[in-house]
C-alpha cells in the first residue's frame, strides 16, 4: 500500500518554526500561506524571540506551544535544524517538512548530518519532506506551506524545481488546468519521488501526476510506482544526454547513454516524457479530459487547405497517420459541404466555414462518428469570427466583411457548444489549433475539456499524448528476478558457458594455448574454422579474428601468423557458421546505477556503433516485446527481407533476447554483457560472439 502520508497532507495541526515578519524570509512566506485557512485546522508560529508574526502572537519553542503538533514546517538557520527535528519528534509530529538547507547537496559531511536526521525521523515513525525543499501544499484539504499559490485542480505536481513549477502553473492556467497538490522534492532524505507517486495514485482528486525530476534515486522503482498508479504520470527531467558509462569496455556501454536509459524506463512504464515546461503543458492539457485513441488513424478537418497540409504533416511527424477516407465517409461528408470541399483526409471546408459556421461542428461530429478514424484535429481559422466581436483583433473586424459580423460570432459560439456536445457522446480524442485560442469560441471548447492550442505542433504532440501507445504483453516493468549464483569466470569461454546453459546457441569451440590443443580442436568438428585471439579488448580492430579457415593446414597458418603478431595467451577454435542470408544483430544489457539493466538491441557486427542504429527496454524483456524492439529498428527492413533476400527469424531472434536479458538482470555482479554478433538467419539464430564485464 506505500508509506502512510496523511499526516503530510492532511494534518491535524501545523506549527511553522522559524516564522517571520521579514518579508526576505522564507518564514514568512510559508507562515503567511499557512494562515489563509484558519479555521480548517490550528496553525501555531514559532520565533524564539516571541513576540507577534503576520499579527499573531509567536511560541518561543514547539514545546511553548502546549499541546502535540501534526505537521512541523522547520524553516530555520543550518545549525539549528536538527535541535528542531527532535524538538518535533518530542511533540508528537508525524510530519516535518525541511526548508532548511546545507546538507547533502553540500557534500560528504552533509549528507552523513541528514542521514542521521532521516534515521531519527523514520525511527519515530514520522515522515521527513526534504530538507532544502520549498515547501508543499494541497488544495483539497487547504494546506498552504509553500510560498506561492497554487490553482485548484486535478495534477498533482512534484518538482526539484520552485522556478519550474511556477512557471508550469503559469503555463498551466490557459488551459484551464490547476493542482491538486504540490510538492518541493529537496533532498529526498526520507519521502521520496516514489513514495510521493504511490500516495498521488490513492489520491482521489490526484488525475495526473507531473515530476521535475534530477534525481530519480532508485529510477526503476520511479518506474514501477509510475507504471503502477493507474494516472497520466509525465516527466520533465534534465541532464539526459551524458553518457552514463564513459570508460565503457562493450559495445553495449559505450552506446547507452542517459537519455537512452531514461527514455526506455519512460517508454516501459507508460510515461509521457517531455523536453521543456511548455511541451509538459501541452501533454497535460491533452491527458486533462482522459481520452484515449486506441489506434493512430487521424483526420483534418481545416477551412484552409494550407492549415490542413500543415497539420497532416506535423500529425504524421508526431507518430500518427493521416490516411485516406473510405468511398462511403467521403460520400456522407459531401452531403455536409458544398462542391469545392475536399473529403478525401485532411477534410477541407474550403471557405464554407465563412458562410456557414455550423459546418465546422456538422464536420466534426461525423468525423469522430466514423469508425474508420480514432482521432480528429480541427485546424486553422476556427475561433475568427468571435475573436472579431470579442474585441481580441480578428482580421475579420478590420476588414469589414461579413466574417465579423455578430452573426457568423453568434453561429460559431453555437458550434462551439455543437463540437463539445460531440465530444461528450465519444471517447475519441478531438484537438483544436486556433489561430484565435483566446477566442470566445476556443474558451467554450476549453471549459469543456477539449484541448486548444496556438500552434499545429503542439496540437499534433497532444494527439500523440492521448493516443494509446501499442505495445506488447501488459503493461509495465518486469519485475528483477532473483539474483543468481555470480559469475567467477568473465573470460570469453566463461560467458559462452554462462550464455549457453541460459538457452544461447553458439557454434562449437574449444579454447586452445598451443598447437597441439589447436589440432585436437580441429579433429573435435569439420572445417570451415574460426580463430579468434582471446583477451583482446576489440579483437576484430585488432586483427584478432581469422574467418573462413578452410582445413587443418589453414588453421594452423593462421595460428601462427596471428600468435607471432598477437601473442595472445589463449585463442579459440571455433566451427564456422553459414552466413547465407543471415543479418548481425548486437544484443546487450548494461547496468545503469539508476535503472538497474537496460537492454540494447540493434544492428549489431563492425558496423555497431559506427550505425548506431540500436533500441533500449528495461531488462528483463519478453519475447514479444524483444520482437518489437528489432522491428522498430531502422534497418528493419533487413530482417524483413529485401531484394530477394528471405525474411530472418525474429521468433528466434526474440527468444535470444529474452533469454540474455533474462540472465543479465539476475547477475548484479555483471556490468555489462553483450553478445555481438547474434547471426540471425532464415532458419534460427546463432551467437558468434560474446563479452561481459564484472561490476
Amino acid at each position: 500500500m506505500g508509506r502512510d502520508l496523511s499526516a503530510l497532507f492532511d494534518p491535524k495541526s501545523v506549527a511553522v518554526v522559524g516564522a517571520s515578519d521579514d518579508p526576505a524570509k522564507y518564514g514568512h512566506a510559508v507562515a503567511a500561506q499557512a494562515l489563509r485557512a484558519p479555521d480548517r485546522r490550528p496553525v501555531h508560529l514559532v520565533n524564539r524571540r516571541g513576540g507577534t508574526v503576520l499579527g499573531r502572537t509567536t511560541a518561543t519553542s514547539l514545546a511553548g506551544i502546549g499541546e502535540p503538533v501534526d505537521l512541523v514546517v522547520i524553516s530555520v538557520p543550518g545549525p539549528g535544524f536538527e535541535a528542531a527535528v527532535d524538538d518535533a519528534l518530542a511533540c508528537g509530529a508525524r510530519a516535518i517538512v525541511g526548508i532548511t538547507a546545507g546538507f547533502a547537496e553540500t557534500g560528504p559531511p552533509g549528507l552523513a548530518r541528514q542521514q542521521a536526521i532521516a534515521d531519527r525521523v523514520r525511527a519515530a515513525g514520522a515522515v521527513l519532506v526534504g530538507p532544502n525543499c520549498l515547501g508543499i501544499a494541497d488544495n483539497t484539504t487547504e494546506l498552504y506551506l509553500a510560498s506561492d499559490r497554487f490553482a485548484p485542480g486535478g495534477i498533482a505536481l512534484l518538482s526539484q524545481s520552485g522556478n519550474l513549477a511556477l512557471e508550469l502553473q503559469l503555463r498551466c492556467a490557459p488551459h484551464g488546468l490547476g493542482f491538486s497538490r504540490f510538492v518541493s522534492l529537496g533532498n529526498q532524505a526520507d519521502v521520496t519521488l516514489v513514495d510521493l507517486i504511490e500516495d498521488a495514485a490513492r489520491h482521489d482528486a490526484t488525475q495526473a501526476i507531473a515530476v521535475y525530476a534530477e534525481d530519480f534515486g532508485d529510477g526503476r522503482a520511479f518506474a514501477e510506482a509510475a507504471a503502477a498508479a493507474g494516472k497520466p504520470v509525465v516527466l520533465l527531467t534534465a541532464g539526459r544526454g551524458t553518457a552514463s558509462a564513459r570508460s565503457a569496455q562493450s559495445h553495449t556501454g559505450a552506446l547507452t547513454t542517459s537519455a537512452d536509459v531514461v527514455t526506455a524506463a519512460c517508454r516501459d512504464a507508460g510515461i509521457e516524457l517531455v523536453a521543456t515546461p511548455h511541451e509538459m503543458t501541452v501533454v497535460l492539457a491533452a491527458l486533462n479530459g482522459g481520452r484515449h485513441a486506441t489506434g493512430h488513424r487521424t483526420a483534418v478537418c481545416t477551412d484552409g487547405g494550407g492549415h490542413g497540409a500543415i497539420a497532416a504533416d506535423a500529425a504524421e511527424a508526431a507518430g500518427l497517420s493521416v490516411p485516406e477516407l473510405g468511398t462511403a465517409a467521403q460520400q456522407q461528408l459531401r452531403t455536409l459541404l458544398w462542391d469545392q470541399s475536399a473529403v478525401r483526409n485532411p477534410v477541407d471546408l474550403a471557405g464554407m466555414g465563412e458562410q456557414n459556421p455550423h459546418s465546422y461542428g456538422d464536420t466534426v461530429g461525423a468525423l469522430l462518428a466514423l469508425d474508420e478514424v480514432d482521432s480528429v484535429v480541427l485546424t486553422g481559422y476556427f475561433g475568427g469570427y468571435s475573436a472579431a466581436t470579442g474585441g481580441l483583433g480578428g482580421p475579420a473586424a478590420e476588414s469589414g466583411t461579413a466574417g465579423g459580423g455578430s452573426a457568423l460570432a453568434a453561429g460559431e459560439l453555437e458550434t462551439a457548444h455543437q463540437m463539445a456536445g460531440h465530444a461528450t457522446r465519444t471517447a475519441k480524442p478531438l484537438v483544436v489549433q486556433s489561430m484565435f485560442p483566446d477566442a470566445p469560441s476556443c474558451r467554450t471548447l476549453v471549459e469543456a475539456g477539449i484541448p486548444v492550442f496556438a500552434s499545429t505542433e503542439d496540437a499534433a504532440r497532444a494527439l500523440a499524448a492521448m493516443t494509446t501507445a501499442e505495445t506488447a504483453g501488459p503493461p509495465g516493468v518486469r519485475p528483477l528476478p532473483p539474483a543468481a549464483a555470480p559469475l567467477r569466470d568473465p573470460g570469453y569461454h566463461g560467458v559462452r558457458a554462462l550464455l549457453s546453459g541460459a538457452g544461447v546457441p553458439f557454434p562449437e569451440a574449444r579454447e586452445i594455448t598451443d598447437e597441439a590443443q589447436l589440432l585436437a580442436a580441429a579433429d573435435a568438428f569439420e572445417g570451415p574454422y574460426v580463430l579468434k585471439a582471446l583477451r583482446l579488448l576489440h579483437k576484430s580492430d585488432a586483427g584478432g579474428v581469422a574467418l573462413g579457415l578452410p582445413d587443418r593446414a589453414a588453421l594452423v597458418t593462421a595460428f601462427r601468423e596471428m600468435h607471432a603478431r598477437l601473442g595472445a595467451a589463449s585463442y579459440s577454435v571455433e566451427a564456422m557458421a553459414d552466413l547465407t542470408d543471415g543479418v548481425e544483430l548486437i544484443v546487450g544489457v548494461n547496468r545503469d546505477p539508476r535503472f538497474g539493466p537496460v537492454a540494447m538491441v540493434g544492428l549489431g557486427g563492425v558496423l555497431t556503433e559506427a550505425l548506431h542504429d540500436v533500441a533500449f527496454a528495461l531488462a528483463p524483456v519478453p519475447a514479444a516485446r524483444a520482437e518489437q524492439l528489432l522491428t522498430g529498428l531502422r534497418t528493419a527492413a533487413l530482417l524483413k527481407g529485401v531484394r530477394g533476400r528471405p525474411a530472418v527469424d525474429l521468433t528466434a531472434a526474440a527468444a535470444v533476447i529474452e533469454r540474455l536479458t533474462a540472465l543479465a538482470a539476475a547477475h548484479p555482479e555483471i556490468t555489462e554483457i553483450e553478445v555481438n554478433p547474434l547471426l540471425v538467419r532464415p532458419d534460427g539464430a546463432l551467437a558468434l560472439d560474446a563479452r561481459a564485464v564484472l561490476a
